[in-house]
């Protein structure tokens, strides 16, 4: 079962549609970035329109909550990840998902592992490359993650040690046999990650 079918399969239910989707939707951003870096070619959007991973139509409003914080990123594409998990943590608040909320809590904490890494390789100052860090998981140990990360040998290799580590944090925290809904936002998170890995591997073969 793909992100698409996942999403059709519960679409009668209106709030497990709503969070699936807003977990899934950090994979169309993910797509939409990469596309207008210039990295990939194709997008395979499950929340978004094709037109708006391609960047030919606005993003969904949800992504630009109306609240001020007292720093933003100066970063257009951070300022997008900020609106991302903020809308994300605030729906799970609102839906009571403890899964949602942790969930965005070790994605933010990661992101900013990874763009403050960036960052001193290239002797910029790191705090202008956080996104949300309110929102961060306390007490994550990203350094297993993060010196994987930095030790890849490729681009790719690095993006495959990222995913590992996000299926990790779901092995630790996905409610196994609860039948509740974050048992299966939990599920979804994991198709994603699964469909990440399915293009990397299919990136690697046309590039062997």
């Amino acid at each position: 079962m793909g992100l698409v079918d996942l999403i059709e399969h519960i679409g009668e239910h209106g709030q497990w549609r709503e969070q699936v989707e807003a977990i899934v939707l950090l994979d169309d951003l993910l797509q939409r970035e990469s596309l207008l870096a210039g990295e990939i070619e194709e997008v395979e959007p499950a929340v978004l329109t094709v037109q708006q991973a391609r960047g030919e139509a606005p993003l969904p409003d949800r992504l630009f909550p109306a609240v001020e914080h007292e720093r933003a990123p100066s970063v257009e594409a951070d300022r997008l990840w900020e609106g991302y998990f903020r809308y994300v943590h605030g729906l799970g608040r609102a839906r009571g998902s403890r899964f949602l909320v942790h969930w965005v809590g070790f994605e933010v904490a990661l992101r900013n592992a990874l763009a403050a890494s960036r960052a001193r390789r290239l002797g910029l100052e790191e705090a202008g490359y956080l996104v949300a860090p309110d929102l961060a998981e306390a007490g994550e140990d990203l350094a297993p993650a993060l010196g994987e990360w930095e030790a890849a040998p490729t681009p790719l290799a690095g993006l495959r040690a990222v995913i590992r580590a996000r299926w990790s944090w779901i092995d630790r925290h996905d409610a196994w046999f609860s039948f509740s809904l974050d048992e299966l936002l939990a599920y979804a998170a994991r198709v994603m990650l699964l469909e990440q890995w399915r293009r990397s591997a299919e990136k690697d073969d046309r590039a062997s």
